[in-house]
């Protein structure tokens, strides 16, 4: 009979433990490529894209950060910090709701929103720096076809 309870006793732990769903709170910062041709406001527009393409809410709260919130199925709310530069950018947690938030650490899904944020902004600056490349290339070779 005690290895039956013993069974169970391990049983119930490991699916404690299964179950557990906090994590630490996820920061990314991101350092841009060197050499890149985007400026202030170009970073600025593709944050700007990127929260909202995500479901996230911007708010311009000064010209190096922006505010961001997203409420999901009218329960989950998390609210960030977007802090940016031409040369780096970093998201970091302000608030939530519901997530259980508790001494650094958080449930797993505020961490794959701001991870999939993260990925999405720096598509978005990557979309953009191609943009930049092909626009400086037709420049180029429209400069060569008039000389």
């Amino acid at each position: 009979m005690s290895s039956l309870i013993r069974a169970a006793v391990l049983g119930l732990a490991l699916a404690g433990l299964a179950g557990c769903t906090s994590k630490p709170v996820l920061t990314p910062q991101e350092q841009l490529v060197v050499g890149h041709n985007y400026n202030h406001e170009q970073v600025q527009q593709a944050i700007l894209k990127a929260v909202a393409n995500r479901g996230w809410t911007p708010r311009k709260v000064t010209p190096n950060l922006i505010q961001a919130d997203i409420l999901v199925r009218n329960t989950f709310y998390a609210a960030v910090d977007i802090h940016y530069s031409v040369s780096n950018f970093r998201i970091n947690y302000r608030d939530s709701r519901e997530l259980g938030y508790k001494d650094g650490k958080i449930h797993r899904n505020y961490n794959r929103w701001v991870n999939n944020l993260d990925k999405s902004i720096l598509q978005e600056l990557n979309k953009l720096e191609a943009q930049n490349i092909v626009q400086r290339a037709i420049s180029e070779q429209h400069s060569n076809t008039v000389e």
